[in-house]
């Protein structure tokens, strides 16, 4: 029986850097995937980013990950989101080619010492009982280790809809994998269902594109990748179309003669990207839903449908598609469906992504209730250090909430248990003027480096952008600008009021109206500094006081995250605690004070209960 550090199961977003991070951090490392043609698979939509998830990728590329070079190596069409709202959301969106993006993934894991890929088909996991032994395959070959991740995205017993059709499938008409979510039952694991789904694919060339809104590319440099020099992209651009009654009365009249058809599915789907005909049900006075026809890959007519994702019949997708400005002869290539598949409920982790049943057994990715490629990458790059750090005895990462949004999507996961596929939004985070989409490096670079994921290059370039910023903060500081006739007509301009006496770069600056370009055009440099050393110094200036206030209370809120409960610590014993509190915290077994407080139903007088029992000498509790 062959033997590895660490064995990762499944070749999606997450099973990447799971794999990567493990073999980088010098882990011999098997990657099995049921088709190595598909690693990477853009099996939705072929895009990379948005709001919250461009923070996420942001942090993978800063701790070491892969998916922001990906995405670089594979961009078509690049812009910003978000940019009236302030740079707490600011964040980037990349339509990629997804065939580019598979081959630069396939590539990079092909080539990675001490990482091995094999095509295979897991049914079973060995264990002993209290920990995994490593993974059996459908031939009967068990190959072995002590850390497996688990990474099958929709594959799990996957099941495919068409309306009143459905049959086994994974997506894209790939094999589904039923025997593994079956064996993780047989040994204890709590396993639900849930459902996802995609739109249908067009040709391009039976759309009307004269009569849509386009949507270029930022004009800027611009790049996923801190290591990578932003380009402009042209060539492509995402266009606009929307709903209307006719559409509405398409999937309305389907509804009224099958009303089995939402009973057929079990698990529920994604509250933040749901099916056209959920909206249509949920928002019966809406007029219209904005789609996006956006393009797969370079020298592709295929065109994805952004916002059109569905489950109804071939011949009603027709009738919706035929109805919408644009689109009145297009042509179907792939039709919509609906997915459903096994997933772990992950309460039943620790905060590290081990399982709480088997040690050893980490989850990652869609099998922990959340969708898109952005939240299984980044789950995926956490799995696959920690996979390593335990192995060799050392203390597991764990990232607070104040630390990324990485933090912030685990500890969700793992307090809340969502019964619904978990999409990450930029509310979620409680702390998001500190967890900038600039300043991602700052913030987890240094524990990259300190892992072995962030080579000489990159790090040599994180602190030459350090110094950047640095020298950039203290010239503003320094920079004395007086008034004059040309300055005062240029903030007159900008909606600001004039100087009447000298002021700082800085100072300047902080006003709302002022922004870096405008300080260029008072002193033009021949070397100005790079796009996002001014993002971050401009942000840093504007929002001083405002970060200063979310860093005290980060700082109150320490206290909390650093009282942990000792191993089997009896919230049931906890004097005076709610029954259904301690039910909860039992059921959930938080592992620090701060964490309790994010499970729902715990209330505050439970939270002061809970430290008075932890500081106690010994940690006793009442009994």
């Amino acid at each position: 029986m062959e033997k590895y550090d660490v064995i990762v199961v499944g070749g999606g977003h997450a099973g990447c850097e799971a794999a990567l991070a493990a073999a980088r951090m010098g882990a011999f490392t098997l990657l099995i995937n049921l088709n190595p043609d598909n690693v990477a698979l853009m099996a939705c939509n072929p895009a990379v980013g948005g709001p919250a998830k461009g923070h996420l990728v942001r942090e993978v590329d800063a701790l070491g990950g892969e998916q922001a070079r990906a995405a670089d190596a594979s961009t078509l069409h690049l812009r910003w989101l978000n940019t009236s709202k302030g740079a707490a959301v600011r964040t980037l969106r990349a339509q990629c080619d997804l065939r580019r993006y598979h081959a630069h993934m396939k590539n990079v894991l092909e080539s990675c010492p001490s990482l091995e890929t094999f095509q295979g088909h897991v049914e079973a996991l060995e264990s002993d009982g209290q920990g995994v032994r490593g993974v059996r395959l459908r031939t009967g070959e068990v190959i072995v280790s002590s850390r497996v991740v688990l990474a099958p995205g929709t594959y799990l017993g996957g099941k495919v809809f068409l309306g009143m059709t459905s049959f086994s499938s994974g997506p894209l008409g790939q094999v589904s994998a039923p025997e593994l979510g079956d064996d993780l039952r047989r040994k204890g694991f709590e396993v639900g269902r849930l459902k996802t789904g995609t739109p249908p694919r067009i040709h391009g060339d039976s759309v009307d594109w004269g009569s849509l809104v386009a949507q270029e590319s930022a004009r800027e440099p611009l790049s996923f990748s801190f290591n990578n020099p932003g380009r402009v992209y042209d060539g492509y651009a995402c266009y606009l179309t929307r709903t209307n009654a006719e559409t509405h009365a398409a999937v309305q009249s389907y509804m009224e003669e099958n009303s089995r058809f939402f009973g057929l599915i079990e698990g529920p789907g994604p509250r933040y990207c749901p099916f056209i005909e959920d909206r249509v049900v949920r928002f019966p006075d809406r007029e219209g839903h904005q789609i996006f026809l956006e393009p797969v890959a370079e020298g592709s007519k295929e065109i994805y449908m952004q916002n059109f994702s569905t489950g109804l019949p071939l011949e009603v997708q027709r009738r919706m598609l035929h109805s919408l400005p644009g689109c009145e002869r297009a042509r179907i290539l792939r039709p919509a469906y609906a997915i459903e598949y096994d997933y772990l409920p992950a309460n039943q982790l620790l905060p590290w992504l081990e399982t709480k049943l088997l040690k050893g057994l980490f989850c990652a990715g869609q099998i922990n209730g959340t969708s898109g490629y952005e939240e299984a990458a980044a789950q995926g790059l956490l799995a696959g250090i920690n996979a390593v750090r335990t192995l060799r005895g050392e203390e597991p990462v764990v990232l607070g909430r104040h630390e990324g949004y990485i933090g912030v999507l685990v500890d969700d996961l793992v307090t809340r248990a969502p019964r619904e596929p978990y999409r990450m939004l930029t509310s979620r985070c409680e702390h998001r003027l500190l967890l900038r989409h600039d300043n991602a490096d700052r913030r987890l670079t240094p524990l990259g480096r300190s892992l072995g994921l962030v080579g000489d290059g990159a790090w040599e370039g994180f602190l030459r952008r350090e110094r950047s910023c640095e020298e950039e903060r203290r010239r503003l500081r320094e920079w004395r600008i007086l008034p004059s006739p040309g300055v005062n007509d240029l903030l007159r301009a900008a909606g600001t009021t004039p100087l009447e006496g000298a002021v700082s770069g800085e100072e300047l600056l902080r006003r709302p109206e002022v922004t870096f370009d405008l300080l260029e055009r008072l002193a033009p440099r021949e070397d100005p500094p790079e796009g996002g050393v001014r993002a971050r110094v401009e942000a840093e200036v504007k929002y001083a006081g405002y970060i200063e206030r979310q860093e005290a209370s980060v700082a109150r809120l320490s206290r909390m995250e650093e009282m942990r409960f000792p191993e089997g610590f009896d919230f049931q014993g906890v004097r005076g605690l709610l029954a259904e509190s301690a039910e909860k915290l039992s059921r959930c077994r938080p592992h620090t004070l701060g964490q309790a407080g994010r499970v729902a139903g715990v209330t505050p007088a439970d939270l002061q209960l809970l430290w008075v029992a932890l500081a106690r000498p010994g940690h006793r509790n009442d009994r």
